[in-house]
């Protein structure tokens, strides 16, 4: 109780800072979910292949693909979510949201080309520039990952999950808010492994 009562405080002082408090709101739907019961973590399944579209990405953007042997995946490779990584995590989905002109993919797997920072794209173009800017940022690579979703209306999707002791939380050009994975009505479909970001995981078939 007390982590959890530190914590609100950490997010009340964002608040008080921006001098907005509905922008604050919006930063963070899941802020008050230790309140709520147990904290929701992924949960790795089987391995399995990683995107046909993410293999090329690799070949482009080299950088973006290596593993990073310093950062030792320790405690499942978690970050301890804090009132600076919240306000970093919410200006990079914010800014990237707003940068990227929204521009559907009518090729289907052809057309699928992954750019960071390209003026207009598709789900997968904002997630990679998102991972690629909160690493930037300091982030430890294991613990941000791309993770491939199917929305509702039965759509491929590509989302960032940010792994926290707080709990899993999803960027997502769909929404400004950040929320955690157990809230978004999407069903899980493969993630990125911690240990090496070319190696991927799958979810098993369920929705949440």
């Amino acid at each position: 109780m007390r982590k959890v009562v530190k914590f609100l405080a950490a997010v009340a002082a964002i608040v008080v800072a921006a001098g907005v408090q509905q922008n604050a709101d919006a930063a963070f739907v899941g802020a008050p979910m230790g309140l709520r019961g147990t904290i929701q973590y992924i949960k790795f399944d089987r391995p399995t292949l990683a995107p046909m579209a993410f293999t090329i990405f690799c070949l482009k953007y080299k950088d973006e693909c290596k593993p990073r042997p310093q950062q030792i995946v320790f405690r499942g490779g978690r970050l301890k979510l804090t009132a600076q990584r919240l306000a970093q995590m919410q200006e990079v989905n914010q800014r990237v949201n707003s940068a990227i002109r929204s521009e559907p993919n009518l090729e289907g797997l052809r057309g699928e080309k992954w750019l960071l920072h390209p003026a207009s794209g598709d789900c997968n173009d904002y997630a990679v520039t998102k991972r690629h800017d909160l690493i930037a940022k300091g982030f430890p690579a294991r613990s941000v990952l791309l993770s491939e979703v199917v929305t509702s209306w039965g759509e491929h999707h590509l989302v960032v999950v940010v792994r926290t002791f707080s709990g899993d939380l999803v960027l997502d050009n769909l929404s400004g808010h950040i929320m955690p994975w157990s809230k978004k009505p999407y069903r899980w479909v493969r993630i990125q492994s911690p240990k090496n970001p070319n190696y991927w995981a799958s979810l098993g078939d369920r929705a949440v």
